[in-house]
């Protein structure tokens, strides 16, 4: 097992770890730094490197409706913590319990007695316990009389700002795709599995591939180039983010994709969806021959936007 929510399950296959903590939304390269160095050093102590992450986000627990869209959902965090090398993921719980636990308390139960870390590394900004009141520095004294290390992280750059989830969005929600890059290393996908829409994509000429999004709300909107992955493969297309305005006005927002010269019945498969670029805002057109005639003009610009990318 990788993933662990209790500490029994988690004590019975490791006696002790050396972990990180937080929210790990996006896996920026911030965050990538972290996990690295997390890797570097339970590999020199040889012990397992953990990631403790809290489900939901405290925003979400706090305020559903009002919290920051997710990066990444949790499977998919997962899916890339253990593919980076980390041994275990720890799904901690947030909850009235949790966010009301002395900062001490939380130290005894869950680094010591629960995971019982040897070393953590976080940044010198890490809040926990009741009202936040634990800071590095508590942490830090706790370990010298607890017998753990307490490893400071060096917070990542960008031009100037700080790296963090929050960064990623904003660049996200201004269509800056190549920034976002920088900050992922790699350019934000989204992954879902098709499912069967009003195909009026197909009427006009152009069938797209509606992708569901399960309830998430992702963090940009408008019209992109993409790469789409299938079956091994990397695949050229179009894509909409929005509320489809001249056709329905959706209340909540949806991921539609068009793959150039493809024709294949891919009703129920997993796609992931790379945004390479952000062509335009999402527009209500008076009608819909005129919707036609601009997508005409919007998939010529992404095979432009394309050109220089792999399709395989």
């Amino acid at each position: 097992m990788s993933v662990f929510s209790d500490f029994p399950s988690f004590r019975s296959v490791h006696e002790g770890c050396v972990a990180t903590i937080g929210k790990y939304d996006g896996m920026h390269v911030g965050h990538q730094h972290v996990l690295k160095t997390l890797c570097h050093t339970a590999d020199i102590r040889g012990l397992p490197a953990v990631v403790i992450v809290s489900e939901p986000h405290p925003e979400e627990f706090f305020s559903s409706t009002n919290a920051a869209p997710r990066l990444m959902p949790f499977q998919e965090k997962v899916d890339f913590l253990l593919s980076f090398g980390i041994n275990a993921v720890f799904r901690m719980t947030f909850d009235n319990a949790l966010c009301n636990q002395a900062p001490t308390a939380f130290i005894q139960e869950y680094l010591i007695e629960g995971l019982g870390v040897k070393a953590i590394i976080v940044g010198d900004d890490f809040r926990f316990g009741k009202n936040r009141k634990g800071d590095f520095q508590l942490l830090q004294k706790a370990g010298r009389e607890l017998g753990f290390e307490v490893i400071r992280e060096i917070p990542f750059k960008y031009e100037n700002h700080r790296v963090s989830s929050t960064l990623v969005r904003n660049y996200l929600e201004q269509g800056d795709c190549e920034k976002v890059r920088s900050l992922l290393g790699r350019y934000y996908s989204v992954s879902g599995r098709v499912e069967t829409g009003k195909k009026l994509g197909r009427e006009l000429g152009t069938p797209t591939a509606n992708i569901d999004l399960e309830g998430r709300r992702l963090p940009l909107h408008g019209i992109f180039s993409v790469l789409v992955e299938f079956e091994g493969k990397t695949l050229q297309g179009i894509a909409s983010v929005g509320f489809n305005p001249t056709v329905e006005n959706s209340e909540v927002a949806k991921l539609e994709v068009y793959i150039f010269d493809f024709d294949k019945d891919i009703y129920g498969e997993r796609l992931v969806v790379s945004f390479i670029e952000k062509l335009r805002d999402e527009l209500k057109f008076p009608d819909l021959e005129s919707l036609k005639q601009q997508m005409v003009v919007d998939i010529e610009q992404a095979r432009q936007s394309l050109q220089s990318l792999p399709m395989a």
